[in-house]
């Protein structure tokens, strides 16, 4: 297979699931490969079938980004790698069960993995690609905009990547930066078994093939979307809420409150003490 290169990309959570399918396509579509993840065997044996596939140079890199160390190293390559212009921020963790049963040890390396390693690699990489043009792909989840459906700080930290990402669309856009978040709903990886919820104990009306997210994800970014949500059926629904928040904002820092928080001033019998209503007692 011969295609263009188109650079080299960096993708983590690659040794399976969404981060594996994304190194598939993204090799197929020319680009070389930098992959990242824990599981250094199934790396290995993943690089070594893209390599016979797409011929495309693969390099596998196997690090925990709850690790600082492996963190920082990672840090390094971007910054450095001139023929890096994309990165996939697919690695990530969820979590199922409510707060009030949930320990907080765990959730706090949730927010580690999903929103500070993010957030690290997503500094390393922006300079370089406001120089030469460049990508940045976040995995988020639907219950980014949906957070009651899962657990509470696994929905904080989805909203997180969401804002992140239009906040980088805004900035970096006319440096030639493109930035995709991707809110796919439930997907059949192991996610759900590391979660603690298997996903054959899923509806299968809402779980959607891996592959095929990927694909409609990929087409979205072909499509130039900032926001993706492979499983939406009417765009228009989104642009919908993207435009009643869009028209929220001119309002959303005035100078004084709005009318319904002002406290009404209540006419007091003569003697009668001052009411929370009363002028006299209002903190202007």
């Amino acid at each position: 297979m011969t295609t263009a290169f188109k650079g080299t990309a960096l993708v983590t959570g690659a040794s399976s699931g969404i981060g594996a399918i994304y190194a598939d396509r993204l090799a197929r579509r020319g680009y070389d490969l930098i992959l990242v993840a824990r599981r250094r065997r199934r790396l290995d044996g993943l690089a070594k079938h893209l390599r016979e596939q797409t011929g495309k140079s693969i390099e596998v890199i196997a690090a925990d980004l709850n690790d600082t160390v492996d963190l920082a190293g990672i840090e390094t390559i971007l910054r450095n790698g001139a023929d890096i212009r994309m990165l996939v921020n697919n690695a990530g963790v969820g979590a199922i069960g409510p707060l009030l049963s949930s320990d907080v040890g765990k959730m706090c390396d949730m927010i580690a993995l999903n929103v500070t390693a993010l957030t690290r690699l997503t500094y390393a990489a922006a300079p370089g690609f406001a120089a030469r043009g460049g990508t940045i792909i976040n995995i988020a989840s639907a219950v980014g905009i949906a957070p009651e459906i899962l657990n509470g700080v696994y929905g904080g930290t989805q909203a997180f990547v969401l804002a992140l990402s239009l906040s980088l669309h805004n900035e970096l856009a006319d440096r030639n930066v493109r930035i995709q978040a991707v809110l796919p709903g439930a997907t059949a990886t192991d996610f759900w078994e590391t979660a603690g919820l298997p996903v054959a104990h899923l509806s299968g009306e809402i779980v959607m093939r891996a592959d095929e997210m990927v694909d409609a994800a990929l087409a979205g970014l072909d499509q130039g979307e900032i926001i993706t949500i492979p499983s939406l059926p009417d765009a228009a629904d989104w642009q919908a809420c993207e435009a009643a928040r869009q028209k929220l904002i001119p309002n959303l820092s005035r100078s004084v409150p709005a009318p319904r928080y002002r406290a009404r001033v209540a006419t007091t019998a003569f003697g009668k003490q001052p009411t929370m209503n009363s002028p006299e007692r209002m903190p202007l």
